[in-house]
């Protein structure tokens, strides 16, 4: 699928099968996270605009690139897309964080918005929205359709496992998004948790039941 980026790099394989172990603990789970979060940005990341600077080195004056315009906006789906964002900023300090509050009701598994507060002008921004974990893909489409409505325009999708059936959604919905995905799992099961997956991120990044 155009815009569609399944990375495969070892160490993010490597990491993401630590995730999946239901003996890590909260605190290795949630560096994993992060770690996984860095990795998979540096290569979201690779056509962030650039513009050449005058910089004074030992030696001599040159020019030389530099981030350009307004730099980057994180924009985590709340809660689980949280533990994504340190790895983002670990990349790009600079970067201005936003954030997206929705809810899944339990029956028909659809978000509903709770919160939602972007940058501004976050249409100046290039804007990458976090979340471990796209299952049915209804809450990535709810927040794609809120910053979109909020002037958003150039927007990057990052998560660390997907299911097919979010992931054909997210991508139909929206197919001008570049989504980058850790880990294309199996399917969803009855109750829209992936197969295999790793549970609830949310739960396994913050240690709540």
């Amino acid at each position: 699928m155009e815009n569609v980026t399944i990375l495969t790099h070892p160490l993010i394989q490597h990491k993401i099968s630590r995730l999946r172990d239901k003996n890590t603990g909260t605190n290795e789970f949630r560096a994993l996270v992060e770690e996984i979060a860095m990795l998979m940005g540096f290569e979201a990341l690779s056509d962030l605009p650039l513009h050449d600077v005058e910089v004074e080195t030992p030696i001599e004056t040159c020019q030389t690139p530099m981030l350009a315009g307004r730099k980057l906006a994180v924009v985590p789906i709340l809660r689980a897309g949280l533990g994504m964002v340190n790895g983002i900023l670990d990349l790009v300090p600079t970067a201005k964080v936003g954030h997206i509050g929705l809810y899944r009701d339990e029956q028909t598994h659809e978000p509903h918005e709770y919160y939602c507060k972007l940058p501004s002008p976050i249409e100046e921004r290039m804007i990458v929205v976090t979340d471990p974990m796209l299952a049915t893909g209804g809450s990535a489409v709810a927040a794609v359709n809120f910053i979109k409505q909020h002037g958003g325009r150039k927007i990057k999708f990052l998560c660390i496992i997907a299911a097919p059936e979010g992931l054909e959604r997210l991508h139909r919905e929206h197919p001008d998004v570049q989504i980058y995905v850790g880990h294309l799992d199996r399917e969803l099961n009855a109750d829209a948790y992936i197969c295999p997956g790793l549970g609830d991120a949310g739960d396994r990044i913050f240690g709540t039941k």
